[in-house]
């Protein structure tokens, strides 16, 4: 193997996407659906809700919470990864228990629409309405509306920082806390990571260029910001935030220079680099440094969305 990546999360630091083209792509991501599994789930209760989207569109979303239930328990909004083609895949799913029943908390998993058939700005302003439907119906759903926060891994990371990004602007009650997990954040790829890491496992920077071909084709796109947060012009007022990386990922560096913008602009930031790691390693649940990361993170929605230490 060319990098050193820990022999734990064999062997998908093996395997890399067999994607050539944004077209394939869609198509692939297209066949990935939500597990029925779920709803069986002797330890949390999944429901379906059908929501508005952006323009006519309609998007489905999941609401996890425990069996066991906790009153006026915080709410997680997560978006899922998958290179904003991808559907949710199975993995998504399991976090998603993780996180309710770990925090506790309640976690709405959004269902956006993908590109390429859906391309920006429909995917996160199909996020943005996700998380206005959820504040403006939370007593309807029991939730509080000071403790909601976002969160996603890799693409799913880039909309949450969209949505933070959206309310502000638009003037709407921003999240409380933003979870950000190896996010994809700069269109530009002019970082080192991307230029290092061109043929890593799982994820590397010839498939991010795929990625922002069929994600936005049309380069001078108004509010480009909302699908590359990295290119807006201001960071205050956005919420704190936990920002993950993993040490062979072309989006390492990105996800950092996004940590030090949200800092320049106020916000308190734990960054948290794992060694070992490349894009999307805790598939393998079972490694020693996926479980570390998935309990700083469960720490880090404690202290977001509860405001325990």
């Amino acid at each position: 193997m060319k990098y050193p990546i820990d022999k734990e999360l064999s062997p998908f630091c093996y395997i890399t996407p067999p994607i050539r083209s944004p077209r394939l792509a869609g198509f692939l991501g297209s066949l990935l659906k939500t597990p029925k599994r779920i709803f069986r789930d002797p330890e949390i209760c999944v429901r379906r809700e059908w929501i508005s989207g952006y323009g006519d569109g309609t998007i489905e979303v999941l609401i996890y919470e425990p069996k066991a239930y906790v009153i006026d328990l915080p709410t997680l909004i997560y978006y899922h990864g998958g290179g904003f083609f991808f559907g949710a895949s199975w993995h998504h799913y399991d976090l998603a228990k993780i996180y309710t029943l770990n925090t506790p908390a309640r976690v709405v998993f959004v269902q956006y629409r993908l590109a390429p058939k859906h391309p920006h700005p429909i995917p996160s302003e199909d996020c943005y309405a996700a998380y206005k439907w959820v504040y403006e119906n939370a007593e309807l759903l029991n939730i509080d509306r000071k403790r909601i926060g976002v969160g996603g891994d890799s693409a799913g990371g880039a909309l949450a920082a969209a949505v933070c990004q959206m309310a502000r602007d638009r003037s709407f009650p921003t999240p409380i806390f933003q979870m950000l997990v190896y996010p994809v954040t700069d269109r530009r790829m002019d970082t080192e990571s991307n230029r290092l890491y061109t043929d890593t496992p799982m994820w590397n920077s010839r498939l991010s260029k795929m990625m922002w071909q069929g994600y936005v084709p049309d380069v001078s796109a108004d509010n480009i910001q909302y699908a590359s947060p990295m290119e807006a012009v201001r960071f205050d007022g956005l919420p704190d935030a936990y920002v993950e990386v993993a040490e062979y990922d072309c989006l390492s560096d990105e996800g950092l220079n996004y940590a030090n913008a949200l800092r320049e602009g106020g916000a308190r930031v734990t960054v948290n680099k794992t060694v070992g790691t490349m894009h999307g390693f805790d598939v393998v649940t079972g490694a020693k440094v996926s479980g570390e990361a998935i309990r700083t993170r469960v720490n880090a929605l404690k202290k977001g969305l509860w405001g325990n230490e």
